[in-house]
């Protein structure tokens, strides 16, 4: 219920009549893009996290994303003109039911005008925040920024650190979350479809949810897909997103995961020389000489000031490579082969490397 605020008596007899203030209402009133206004079950987007401003992050990520989207898909489309029918009709002004029908799609027709292409939604959490998506596929496009970036070199965000596609999202229960994985997918790992893959688990502000009870049960449907799935956590060719957040599942299978650094904006621009500058046992981890594997050497000011808890928090064991207020732990799953029951679970933080963690 709306809180009803009052304003008190004015000293010295004189009463000023209070105006009575109906928060929420107004909140209400302000939000005039249209589509859900929170982050949902059964909505495309993109996750992106901030350092602790995210008023300039959503400023940031609208002007990235509407260039890059104008750029694949090109100028946003207007819907002012396309549903509209002629004001008048052939006789049927008196009809109720013709009028009914009119009003009803002029109001669908206002909806459609402003839906946009990109809209911020709450996303729930802090240091975390949510663009909808409407008309393109995020992944592809996520993946075209990053390349893109990672091509140049050249720096586009201060405030942006992570920008993770959320190709599609669920009620985060595990029941509903294996029925939605099973369909969600096909695309990437059904036969005749197959791969190397990683699943990567973070969750905020939620728990009920079960870590490895998560694990075990997707990285199960992927091997029954297809029993020629297997996981590569060196340079696999696919990575699945599990990031859950409150009590919605978003999830998204990307490419170059490592390559591109954990989709991390801040770190896609360092070359080959700011990873030499790195500590003896950061630099063992990238040493190898193959840019897919570049995934250590993040610092605090880099890393995901991610906020919520999690029932089942790993404290890592370098704690000065994550943020201040860096609480979610980041799984891997290591698979030996689908024949074999057991799965074993890899927890790496920020980036401690998988030898360390076996």
């Amino acid at each position: 219920m709306a809180a009803r605020i009052q304003q008190s008596p004015q000293p010295g007899g004189g009463k000023r009549k209070g105006k009575a203030q109906y928060v929420q209402a107004k909140r209400a009133r302000r939000w005039d893009g249209g589509g859900p206004r929170q982050l949902e079950p059964g909505i495309q987007g993109i996750l992106i996290t901030c350092n602790m401003n995210e008023r300039k992050c959503v400023e940031e990520a609208y002007s990235l994303l509407n260039e890059y989207g104008d750029d694949m898909y090109g100028p946003e489309k207007q819907f002012a003109d396309k549903d509209q029918q002629p004001s008048g009709s052939e006789g049927e002004d008196d009809d109720v039911e013709a009028a009914l029908k009119k009003e009803v799609g002029d109001i669908k027709a206002s909806t459609e005008m402003r839906l946009r292409r990109f809209q911020s939604v709450e996303s729930g959490a802090n240091n975390v925040v949510f663009i909808r998506t409407l008309g393109i596929e995020p992944e592809k496009l996520v993946h075209h920024i990053l390349q893109d970036i990672y091509k140049t070199k050249k720096k586009k965000t201060r405030v942006i650190l992570r920008m993770l596609p959320i190709s599609g999202t669920c009620k985060a229960f595990l029941e509903d979350m294996k029925k939605y994985a099973e369909t969600f997918l096909e695309p990437w790992f059904k036969a005749p479809n197959k791969g190397t893959f990683q699943i990567v688990y973070k969750s905020r502000n939620n728990s009920h949810m079960n870590r490895e009870e998560v694990i075990k049960e997707l990285a199960g449907i992927v091997g029954s897909l297809n029993s020629e799935n297997k996981v590569d956590l060196t340079n696999p060719q696919y990575t699945v997103v599990v990031e859950i957040i409150k009590a919605v599942c978003c999830l998204s299978v990307v490419k170059d995961y490592m390559l591109f650094r954990k989709y991390n904006l801040q770190e896609v621009v360092k070359s080959a020389k700011d990873l030499s500058q790195l500590n003896p046992k950061q630099a063992a981890q990238t040493g190898n000489g193959k840019e897919a594997k570049l995934e250590s050497g993040d610092k605090s000011s880099q890393s995901d000031p991610a906020e919520g808890k999690n029932n089942q928090q790993v404290v890592p064991e370098n704690s000065e490579e994550l943020g201040p207020t860096e609480s979610i732990s980041e799984t891997h799953v290591v698979n030996e082969g689908v024949a074999k029951p057991e799965l074993a679970s890899q927890v790496t933080e920020g980036s401690e490397s998988n030898a360390n963690d076996l």
